[in-house]
């Protein structure tokens, strides 16, 4: 450091000697040169006007963003906590793989994994090519239509192009929720269905059942919607569609082999990973903040709101169901607090927004209930579920849309003074609410149900829903993809003593 130093004084005083600073040169050229000679010389000059325009441009954009109204503001927050929520519904595809894996055989976890991945991929273009405009175009109250492939302007989906959502957030979100709905199908036929079976199904579910009843509800002009039917957020429109989906396909395929005994008795199949099942089910309780709270579809004060409800459900769930479980056997079983916990999530979806603190409190306690008998009662007649779909979307879901009719409170934070507030039972509502509830639950139900067996009866005559009995006792992984999970750990043989 020395040395540089030395070196830069004696390049001074060269520079001196020379009459570098001569008293020849003007006093105002001396006092610039004095300030900025050390530092560059005349360089530092020509940075004077750059500073003058940089000052005239920063006063234009000063002025242009005093244009930029609160209207514009909120309209951008709006479509970022909206994209927000899109991605946080988009992850919960990875708690649904990690939950369904854990909960399935190890012989099965690459299949497992491998439809949650592609099942996303495929909702978003069927989506893309059908189902948006089916859901959401124009038509009347029963289907929707208009340009497919996301053609045509914001208004043609309902959306305001001057203020709101953009066409592409809004399409991201609801995309998201048809790759739920179709997904929850993928727990209940898993360890037994072809994989090309399950693609076409996901395709037909996305782009054609699903948008359809979709449509009746959360479109301007749905019938259902429009004689007052609640499903904030997709009880039924997402969660209970899926479930019914989830159900005629496990009654077509069949219980897995050696799950019910020739006298009738249930064999327990357990699965081969409950840390990551568990990790499953804390990546979709984050991301059902995205679900409910998203589909305020507006950066404001209901939003947490929402989000404390849709915890509240969620942790009385899980509560509920630890301790009905304990009760029942013995032992307090972790698959059964996991369920508990997306119990009380798909119970509070349908009500966030309409329901109090103590409501959702009682929906997600009766959900974690709920669903501990739902597991035994499809057992009983021989439904086979291993992750228990049906137990926790359909049967809670249900339940979660009657809750509206039941508990919607008129006075709470995000109904307060709103002339047109949802009320329930227990809140003076009457019947009248809980009347329309089960309509919508019915009519949903009776369609999703009637669509669907088509769909699969169509896969099984024409190519066979099931693997056959020895790719399922090697299990899909090899079968279906030639590939291991776990490649070089040992293998749980238990159940292939059959395969020669």
């Amino acid at each position: 450091m020395s040395n540089l130093v030395l070196r830069n004084r004696s390049r001074f005083r060269k520079r001196s000697k020379a009459g570098f600073w001569s008293a020849s040169v003007p006093p105002f050229d001396q006092a610039i040169k004095r300030i900025f000679g050390r530092v560059g010389g005349w360089a530092w000059v020509a940075c004077i006007p750059l500073t003058l325009t940089i000052l005239a441009v920063w006063g234009v954009a000063a002025q242009a963003q005093d244009e930029f109204t609160a209207a514009d503001v909120q309209n951008t927050l709006d479509n970022i906590w909206v994209l927000i929520a899109a991605f946080l519904v988009i992850f919960m595809n990875a708690g649904f793989g990690m939950l369904e894996t854990g909960f399935c055989r190890q012989k099965n976890a690459v299949n497992v994994l491998f439809k949650n991945l592609i099942v996303f991929a495929l909702a978003t273009l069927a989506f893309w090519f059908l189902g948006f405009s089916l859901m959401f175009g124009g038509g009347n109250g029963w289907i929707g239509w208009g340009n497919f492939f996301l053609g045509g302007p914001a208004e043609l989906y309902g959306l305001d192009s001057a203020e709101g959502l953009t066409k592409d957030t809004f399409f991201l979100f609801q995309a998201a929720f048809a790759g739920t709905a179709a997904t929850i199908v993928s727990g209940a036929v898993a360890e037994r269905i072809k994989l090309i079976d399950f693609i076409i199904f996901s395709l037909l579910l996305t782009s054609i059942c699903y948008p359809v009843t979709g449509h009746w509800v959360w479109s301007e002009d749905g019938w259902l919607g429009g004689m007052g039917f609640h499903d904030f957020a997709g009880s039924t429109v997402v969660h209970s569609v899926g479930g019914w989906a989830a159900l005629m396909g496990a009654a077509f395929l069949g219980p897995r082999m050696g799950k019910y005994t020739a006298e009738g008795q249930v064999s327990a199949l357990p699965g081969h990973n409950l840390s990551v099942a568990t990790l499953g089910c804390l990546i979709l309780w984050l991301g059902w903040f995205g679900f409910n709270p998203g589909s305020e579809l507006a950066a404001n004060l209901n939003v947490p709101y929402i989000a404390v409800t849709t915890n509240l459900a969620a942790a009385a769930g899980a509560v509920a169901a630890t301790f009905t479980s304990w009760a029942l056997s013995g032992k307090p079983d972790l698959s059964m607090t996991i369920n508990g916990i997306l119990a009380g999530l798909v119970g509070i979806t349908a009500g966030c927004f309409v329901v109090g603190y103590a409501g959702a409190f009682w929906i997600g306690l009766l959900a974690g209930i709920l669903v501990v008998f739902s597991v035994g009662f499809f057992d009983s007649i021989k439904i086979d579920d291993p992750v228990g779909a049906t137990s926790v979307h359909l049967v809670c879901g249900i339940w979660g849309t009657l809750a509206v009719g039941l508990f919607a409170n008129p006075n709470n934070f995000t109904q307060l003074g709103d002339p047109d507030a949802v009320s329930g039972l227990f809140y003076g509502g009457g019947i009248g609410q809980l009347g329309i509830q089960i309509l919508g639950i019915l009519t949903i139900g009776l369609f999703t149900v009637v669509v669907t067996s088509i769909f699969w009866l169509i896969l099984k005559s024409v190519l066979g829903l099931r693997v056959s009995a020895e790719e399922e006792m090697k299990g899909l992984d090899i079968g279906e993809h030639g590939m291991e999970a776990y490649s070089g750990f040992l293998k749980d043989t238990s159940d292939m003593s059959g395969v020669m």
